[in-house]
């Protein structure tokens, strides 16, 4: 019994240290990203494309751009796909103003025949709403 409750301190205090660390790759969002002083507007040059039809079991890349047109950097906070076919990442660094940056998805279209609506959400420092959604459709056809 001596030994069982050790075990169970010992296990809870790694745990403990471990919960309080970043994982690994996780990306550092800037304080500035969430202070409505420092917010700017951003324009979608494309929001919603349409990449016609493509084969079952093909890896479609996707991308959107945008530019900053306010004169605060632009932070990406989050890129968020609606659903597990489609894996998307924000950019690496904030835009600065007057400069065009790109949200960059990748869609697998495995298992999935027929048309395809799919939806991005994104999270960033602008005034006005802070949440935005890009869009494609993609026919994907039986593979032979």
């Amino acid at each position: 019994m001596k030994y069982f409750l050790a075990f169970i301190a010992v296990a809870t205090f790694i745990g403990c240290d471990y919960a309080d660390k970043t994982p690994p790759g996780t990306p550092v969002i800037p304080k500035e990203a969430f202070d409505s002083t420092k917010f700017t507007t951003i324009e979608w040059i494309d929001s919603t494309k349409d990449y016609g039809k493509i084969t079952e079991g093909q890896k479609l890349d996707v991308s959107f751009r945008f530019k900053n047109t306010g004169d605060k950097p632009l932070i990406i906070r989050t890129v968020r796909p609606g659903c597990g076919c489609t894996a998307a990442e924000p950019p690496k660094a904030p835009i600065a103003p007057g400069e065009e940056g790109l949200i960059k998805a990748s869609f697998n279209s495995q298992g999935r025949e027929g048309h395809n609506s799919k939806d991005i959400y994104i999270e960033a420092n602008t005034k006005g709403t802070q949440n935005h959604k890009v869009h494609f459709d993609v026919e994907v056809e039986k593979g032979k």
